[in-house]
């Protein structure tokens, strides 16, 4: 069976444990199934634990439904999140999957540097809040989705939209291609074939 694994990091700072509970819901675990996701991958910090706990507890007692989805977490690692943020990229065995991060700088350079689709959701409770704005601006240039706690099942079908424009060329955070001749073009011109 094929893998599709969706990450979910709250970041090392501040407790977000609204995202988690989010992500926990049946609306979101079904959209997930649905779109093919066998896995979800939490990184919830100092507090998340209990959460994930009375999650799975509820799942056994017949009170919540996880819908075929395969869900584990970690407080932390102190290597950094590289191996999990790796895990949604597409392998022999895995289909290309998502993070779902906190709106914190470091978990967005992290997620770009890999090159993974990426849904960011601000923690709007922060004081002198930043996190809108970088989600706002990054959305606005292409990088990445803003999701909402209350809508992350549309956030996730914007992220498969995302995923197949980063898939056009020219790559679309790079401009118009100029000569209008795409790849090909850009190849023959690198090589020194000239028309």
């Amino acid at each position: 069976m094929t893998q599709r694994v969706c990450f979910v990091t709250i970041g090392a700072t501040a407790a977000f444990d609204q995202l988690l509970e989010a992500v926990l819901t049946s609306e979101f675990l079904q959209t997930l199934q649905a779109s093919g996701y066998t896995k979800l991958v939490l990184q919830y910090g100092e507090n998340g634990h209990s959460l994930l706990e009375t999650f799975k507890a509820n799942v056994v007692s017949g009170h919540a439904d996880n819908h075929g989805i395969d869900i584990s977490g970690f407080d932390f690692n102190k290597s950094g999140l590289g191996q999990e943020m790796s895990s949604v990229k597409a392998a022999k065995d895995r289909t290309e999957g998502v993070v779902i991060s906190h709106a914190g700088s470091g978990s967005i350079l992290d997620a770009m540097r890999i090159e993974v689709p990426l849904i960011v959701v601000p923690n709007t409770s922060l004081l002198h809040n930043h996190q809108v704005d970088l989600a706002e601006e990054l959305a606005k240039q292409g990088y990445l989705v803003h999701g909402y706690l209350n809508h992350l099942s549309a956030a996730l079908a914007e992220s498969d939209i995302l995923r197949k424009k980063r898939q056009t060329w020219p790559p679309q955070n790079r401009g118009a291609d100029p000569s209008g001749r795409g790849l090909a073009g850009v190849m023959d011109d690198e090589m020194g074939f000239y028309d």
